[in-house]
């Protein structure tokens, strides 16, 4: 399975759509979202996909986010925090802005992968049994932009640059 992540989309629709379209062209099936979506019409750029959102700390209209998700075709979630299985690997997904929970879910040992954001920089640590990846941000401060393809079961992963734009 072919797995994008990204985040901090920060109102920002033409990097989101450029990463869609990268994501496309490597054939992701899956997309994971680690939080500061911050508008409703973000979301509806993924339409067609199946997403993992997290609320961001800058996400603050939770309700009109759930809506939009809701209105998304097929199988998708938003919440604070995402814990499940892909392809039987345990995953946790968290924006990040709370270092604490971060680190105890970094280190609780129950996941193989943990997914943030929220600092912009892309990250690809191994700590313990967990491999923590940031995927870096496509809005907001900061000027690199970027998104994660990651090949489960394999664990390849590839961080792709967005140029920025302008808009």
């Amino acid at each position: 399975m072919k797995l994008g992540i990204l985040s901090d989309t920060h109102d920002n629709p033409e990097n989101t759509r450029r990463a869609l379209d990268i994501f496309r062209l490597h054939g992701v099936e899956q997309i994971i979202h680690c939080g500061d979506i911050t508008i409703p019409q973000i979301v509806a750029l993924f339409e067609g996909w199946r997403v993992f959102f997290v609320f961001g700390n800058l996400d603050r209209e939770h309700a009109d986010l759930s809506a939009a998700v809701g209105r998304l075709s097929g199988t998708n979630s938003i919440g604070y925090k995402y814990m499940g299985l892909l392809e039987g690997i345990p995953i946790a997904v968290y924006h990040g802005n709370d270092d604490e929970y971060l680190a105890a879910l970094i280190s609780s040992n129950c996941y193989d992968y943990v997914f943030h954001g929220h600092t912009h920089r892309r990250r690809d640590d191994h700590i313990g049994r967990t491999r923590v990846i940031n995927p870096g941000a496509l809005g907001g401060r900061g000027k690199a932009r970027s998104v994660c393809v990651l090949t489960l079961p394999d664990g390849t992963a590839t961080f792709i640059d967005i140029e920025e734009s302008m808009v």
